[in-house]
């Protein structure tokens, strides 16, 4: 994890989100999900609430409204799943707009629709404002079991390995006039994908004799020793503690 590596998700800047220590953030991120998830759904005003907290931050890391709103799609696949649970869901019915749609259906529509988005976009917060490497050591400090950092590390790093000779293979297949149109030119793609297996084994095996050449022994050196202030955990897990405020208020209320 010595080498840097942006992800497309990291926006570049200098705001005190960014300048937080990876671990600080990840611990608060994980606080606020677990707090967001144990709010009742029918404190709907709890969850308006949230989002003007996740505003308040994205402001602090100076990170753009449209570029929060457009990493939110990714969420869609899940918005399909609660629009559905309306009319798929038994119980009690109730009509909406001429529809007979389940009560039980809506409640849980809501919930997976307001819980899901505000993770979703605690998510793309930190991923704006964390380096993909920061991420890494982060969870190494956070004391995750060596072996799964290491496993997330090659597999992040290699996957790009591997999408990059996919790319040359493709300028190559069209370079000589390929152009996949139809199932016959299936057999041509699946000999490409075999060639693709066979190229990546054997480039994972030069990588590993290359780093037991340089004394790899089962552990990666932890390179950057952070030292975190009691001032920067205060600053970190401000937005979980005013969360579980709302979300005590949520259940009282």
């Amino acid at each position: 994890m010595g080498a840097g590596h942006t992800h497309r998700l990291y926006r570049h800047g200098h705001s005190p989100v960014h300048a937080l220590p990876p671990h600080t953030k990840l611990a608060t991120v994980l606080a606020f999900v677990v707090v967001v998830v144990s709010t009742p759904r029918e404190a709907m005003w709890a969850f308006g609430a949230y989002a003007v907290l996740l505003g308040l931050v994205a402001y602090a890391a100076r990170v753009p409204a449209g570029f929060l709103l457009g990493r939110l799609l990714i969420e869609v696949p899940f918005v399909a799943f609660a629009v559905l649970m309306p009319f798929v869901a038994e119980g009690e019915r109730v009509e909406v707009l001429g529809l007979s749609l389940s009560v039980n259906g809506l409640w849980g529509a809501w919930n997976v629709l307001a819980k899901g988005t505000l993770g979703v976009a605690a998510s793309v917060l930190l991923a704006a404002t964390t380096e993909l490497r920061e991420l890494l050591l982060g969870l190494q400090r956070l004391r995750l079991p060596p072996l799964l950092v290491q496993i997330a590390s090659f597999m992040i790093r290699y996957g790009d390995v591997v999408t990059d000779e996919m790319r040359r293979m493709r300028i190559a297949r069209e370079s000589r006039g390929f152009e996949a149109r139809g199932l016959r030119h299936w057999g041509v793609l699946a000999k490409s994908a075999g060639a693709l297996f066979i190229r990546s084994y054997e480039r994972g095996e030069r990588v590993h004799l290359a780093m037991l050449s340089r004394g790899y022994s089962g552990s990666m050196p932890v390179i950057d020793e952070v030292s975190v202030s009691r001032a920067q955990w205060s600053y970190a897990l401000a937005l979980p503690s005013a969360a579980l405020v709302v979300c005590v208020l949520g259940w009282v209320l």
